[in-house]
């Protein structure tokens, strides 16, 4: 008999406390539904529903036996994860995406500081948008990220969030540029360079309505997937560009602006699921990665959120302290 697959169907059932709606739900017709479950039945010794033309019940055997089932299937499904992993060699691997526009100091820091906690491990990371990272946590192909908000991260685990507050990239003979701060209104008329609108939605759309309601509607808004092709709208003249405090090039002047109206909102997510070894590397880096983006990004975390401690994600559980 095939336990695994009996014990399937029995949960399903259990949840849905109707064999038609269970049926649909695993893709199959009631009538084999109906016969695994009576295998089981047969297989266990006792009854696990009461039956009537009107309603589907658990017995009291039947409630016992439901989390043990589930914790069951939660461990098949780990074994499962586990020889994918290693089938694909990534076993000994903790996958990250990260945002383009990171910064080279910081994801060597990023490195630097895992391979360090973790010399076992390989850290594998991979130049992804917020939304590309949601996507390849829900398939499996990534571990971890590091992703701006405001994004879906339901069914993740959610690190702190952190502020990273943002002023703005200007020529460096604009009049805007001799001042030690810049009001927000100020840049009123000029065009705006983001970062792509696909990498982000949710901070893409969240920067421009901030940018707007604090007085600044930009005359045009260019998208520049990489740091350089901004940085050349900037030297033009054409544009500006908003950013973290940054090492400007020559040519350019890096200013805050006043009350710091503008920041991106940033923090490690990862899957729940895996193996507990694989989970507790995922929580290394975790807790690395919100270490060193405060440290080498200047990210603080937002109010109500204390500062990372050490953290061990599990299937069941957020970000723990």
């Amino acid at each position: 008999m095939n336990v695994v697959g009996h014990l399937r169907c029995f949960v399903v059932v259990a949840e849905e406390l109707h064999f038609g709606r269970a049926a649909e739900r695993l893709g199959m017709a009631q009538p084999p539904l109906s016969q695994r479950v009576q295998r089981l039945e047969r297989e266990l010794g006792v009854r696990l529903f009461d039956r009537s033309s009107r309603r589907v019940r658990l017995t009291a055997p039947g409630r016992l036996l439901l989390d043990e089932a589930r914790d069951i299937l939660a461990r098949v499904d780990r074994i499962y994860s586990v020889a994918e992993r290693a089938r694909r060699g990534e076993a000994g691997t903790v996958r990250v995406g990260v945002p383009s526009d990171l910064g080279g100091p910081i994801v060597a820091a990023l490195i630097a500081a895992f391979r360090s906690r973790r010399p076992d491990l390989r850290l594998d990371l991979r130049e992804t948008g917020t939304a590309g990272q949601i996507r390849a946590l829900a398939d499996g192909a990534l571990d971890a990220g590091i992703v701006r908000h405001p994004c879906d991260s339901r069914g993740l685990g959610l690190g702190p969030m952190l502020g990273q507050p943002l002023g703005v990239l200007l020529p460096a003979g604009a009049d805007l540029a001799a001042a030690p701060e810049v009001h927000l209104p100020d840049l009123q008329g000029r065009d705006l360079v983001v970062p792509p609108r696909e990498e982000a939605p949710g901070a893409y759309d969240d920067l421009l309505a901030a940018c707007r309601r604090h007085g600044y509607a930009p005359a045009a808004v260019h998208e520049a997937r990489h740091p350089e092709f901004a940085l050349g709208l900037v030297l033009a003249g054409t544009a500006v560009a908003l950013s973290p405090r940054t090492e400007v090039t020559a040519g350019v002047t890096w200013r805050p602006l006043v009350g710091e109206p503008l920041a991106w909102r940033t923090s490690c997510v990862w899957r729940r699921a895996g193996d507990p070894d694989h989970l507790r590397a995922i929580g290394d880096f975790a807790e690395i990665a919100t270490a060193v983006l405060r440290r080498e990004a200047g990210m603080t975390p937002l109010d109500g959120v204390a500062p990372a401690r050490r953290v061990v994600p599990r299937p069941d559980a957020g970000f723990l302290a």
